[in-house]
């Protein structure tokens, strides 16, 4: 799909703020609502916004543990890493995964009420998987930016 000036305008406004109304996001952009609307589900349809998410606050929530955890697999097969990111996508703890190329395989971002939590999380999500080699967790000591949004230029 290309964009076009007037969809990057709209897909930088809602990165900021997916709350606006399609009337407040028009007036940004230059656009009646109803055009809004049409170009905002031809940009879900396309799978160009992939998805509408709050950024919570994990303290706010119970969970002020964060880590960033790189895993190494034992054998680096298609079955091995397709389930692996089965696991991923079917853990509440992790907030994201990513498969990524250096001295691991994934980098994931994990979420726990506390430390002991966290050990609970790593006996059961790690040390009970044969296919992982080993993992190196970096705890977060504050969180500086948190978001999705991409730099776009219109």
């Amino acid at each position: 799909m290309e964009l076009d000036a007037i969809d990057r305008r709209i897909l930088r406004e809602v990165q900021l703020n997916n709350r606006m109304t399609s009337e407040e996001l028009g007036a940004l952009v230059g656009l009646s609502a109803t055009a809004c609307q049409r170009r905002l589900k031809h940009l879900r349809a396309e799978r160009v916004i992939e998805a509408d998410v709050a950024i919570v606050s994990p303290r706010k929530v119970g969970r002020p543990l964060t880590t960033l955890v790189q895993v190494s697999l034992e054998r680096e097969r298609a079955d091995i890493i397709d389930r692996f990111k089965a696991a991923i996508r079917d853990t509440p703890e992790i907030m994201t995964g990513y498969y990524v190329t250096g001295d691991a395989d994934f980098l994931l971002v994990v979420t726990a009420r506390d430390m002991e939590d966290f050990e609970q999380f790593t006996r059961r999500f790690f040390y009970e998987n044969q296919d992982i080699k080993g993992f190196k967790t970096m705890v977060v000591i504050d969180r500086v930016k948190a978001g999705f949004g991409l730099p776009l230029e219109v």
